[in-house]
Order: structure tokens, then C-alpha cells, then sequence
């Protein structure tokens, strides 16, 4: 998640190059390159399912598609602040779709550490924004369109989907096969849009920094975090992982502080300490109860 968030912070730069879609149709189809030998079965490992091609292609339409349609236009529909403390939500999310779909108990600890990690993302988006007055907050708010707020809270539940969806395919499928074929239902979702972007585009002022950074983001964001995320699936509960989600806000405001140059401030710290107070409250091994004595 933290790797998520830098990423997140540098594709500011790419933006401002790329259209969206064109973007992510060229980080999908080189990450599919670079994970063409992922896509192989394993030794030793079963063949996929009916159940298990229902739900890759799920992984990928909710987690890659989805949450990207959903926070782009939600963003553009409302503001940035609007976006930063709905997507407060997430770990809040993961924990309530644990609980119905997983069947997974909701720790005490795990509780006040959702309401840490809220508490700091919320407090986050809100230091971000410091020229923000309370009227001009408020004329923001009255002046949005509900649906820009309902696309944001779908964005919430896209990411919170990926996460127990991701939890129940590490069960069955390696990690690497399942970021690969992840990868690879989001470059045929996202190919008629890229398509349509790529018409016209002039690729002549694009540098090689620019075309360096654009591979970075596509191994990092389609590869790397995704193996790593499934891999920790693997051995951590959905609800106790959603609460490192609080990682990809905190991750990308450092990127916008130390190499965006972007102003930060007392509630940039406070924000800080309580969502690594609720990573500490939900990790920390707790003390084996005595056994009997008789």
C-alpha cells in the first residue's frame, strides 16, 4: 500500500502527459509483457476453477476498472478534499465485507484501529487543503452533484471488493498467476477506451524521462504491489489488512511533501501519528492468555 501511494503521488507527472485512459491502457499492456511468464500454471498447481475465473475477473473489473471509473469522475464531480475523507472509508469497508462475505470476526483492536485510521486519512485530506475556509467548504459541498459523492463511496467499495476478493483467490491461486491474470482482464477492459485516446495523441513531446517513469509505474502498480498484496493475503486476515490501506494516502501526500514540494503542515502530523497508531493497534501480537492451572 505504501508503494501504491508513491505511485499514486508520481503519476501526477504522467497525467499531465497522458490522457487517462491512454495511461492506464499503456500500463496494463506493459505490465502484461513483463508478466507473460507469470501467466503458466505452477508445478503442483490446480487447474483454475469455473469459481476461480468468476472471480479473477471480478479482482480485476472491481479492483482495476471499477476503482479507477468510479474515483475519476467522483473526483471530478466533488473535489479532492471530498475524495480524501470518503476514501477515509475504506479499512471500514474491507472490515464489513470481511465480516459477511469471509465470515471473519471483527477484533476490538481492530475497531479502534479502523477509527484511527479514518480519523488520520480525514484529518489528512483536510491539511491538504489549508486555504479551505468553513463557507467555502460548505458552498462546495451544497454545490456537488449527488452522484459524484455516490461514485466516490463506490471507489470505497471497489477497493474494499479487491481486498476480500484477492483474500479468497490466494486460497487456491499462486500469487504471481493471479496478478497476472488480474493484469490481463484489465488491459481488455481498458483496450476500446485506450484505443479511442490513442487516436490523434502525438507521442513526439514525450521524454525519456517521462517514458521511464511510465515503466516504473506500470511494473510497480500491475506487479510488484499486486504480488505483494497477494502474497500477504495469504497470511492476514481481509480485515486486519484493509487497515493498511490507511498506508496509500499517508505514502502519497510524503511523495508530495519531499518530491513535489507541496506545503505541509502541524495536522500533515497529527494525521500522520494517528494512522500509524491504528497500523500499531491492529499489528501488534497480543499476549497469550495463561493456560489453567488445577
Amino acid at each position: 500500500m505504501a508503494l501504491v501511494g508513491c505511485y499514486v503521488g508520481l503519476s501526477r507527472l504522467l497525467v499531465a502527459v497522458f490522457p487517462v485512459f491512454l495511461l492506464a491502457w499503456l500500463r496494463f499492456g506493459i505490465a502484461a509483457v513483463a508478466m507473460l511468464p507469470w501467466l503458466r500454471r505452477g508445478p503442483g498447481e490446480p487447474a483454475l476453477s469455473p469459481r476461480d475465473r468468476k472471480l479473477l475477473f471480478w479482482e480485476s473489473f472491481l479492483g482495476n476498472f471499477g476503482f479507477s471509473i468510479c474515483m475519476l469522475f467522483g473526483v471530478a464531480a466533488t473535489s479532492a478534499l471530498a475524495a480524501g475523507v470518503v476514501m477515509a472509508a475504506i479499512p471500514a469497508a474491507v472490515a464489513l465485507l470481511s465480516r459477511i462475505v469471509l465470515k471473519e470476526a471483527i477484533t476490538p483492536r481492530v475497531r479502534w484501529a479502523i477509527v484511527l485510521a479514518a480519523a488520520g486519512i480525514a484529518l489528512l485530506a483536510m491539511a491538504r487543503h489549508p486555504a479551505t475556509g468553513a463557507g467555502a467548504a460548505a458552498a462546495s459541498v451544497a454545490s456537488a452533484p449527488w452522484w459524484g459523492y455516490a461514485l466516490l463511496l463506490g471507489a470505497v467499495f471497489c477497493e474494499a471488493s479487491y481486498v476480500v476478493i484477492g483474500k479468497r483467490l490466494t486460497a487456491s491461486v499462486s500469487p504471481r498467476r493471479i496478478s497476472a491474470l488480474i493484469n490481463l482482464w484489465g488491459l481488455a477492459l481498458i483496450t476500446p477506451f485506450g484505443l479511442w485516446q490513442l487516436r490523434g495523441f502525438d507521442f513526439g513531446p514525450v521524454t525519456p524521462d517521462i517514458w521511464g517513469l511510465l515503466v516504473f509505474y506500470a511494473i510497480a502498480a500491475s506487479v510488484v504491489t499486486v504480488w505483494l498484496w497477494m502474497h500477504g493475503l495469504r497470511h492476514v486476515p481481509a480485515s486486519r489488512a484493509g487497515v493498511f490501506t490507511v498506508c496509500l494516502p499517508l505514502a502519497a501526500a510524503a511523495v508530495g511533501v519531499l518530491l513535489l514540494e507541496e506545503p505541509a503542515g502541524v495536522m500533515h502530523a497529527w494525521a500522520l501519528l494517528l494512522a500509524l497508531a491504528g497500523l500499531l493497534l491492529a499489528t501488534w501480537p497480543q499476549r497469550e492468555a495463561p493456560a489453567p492451572t488445577r
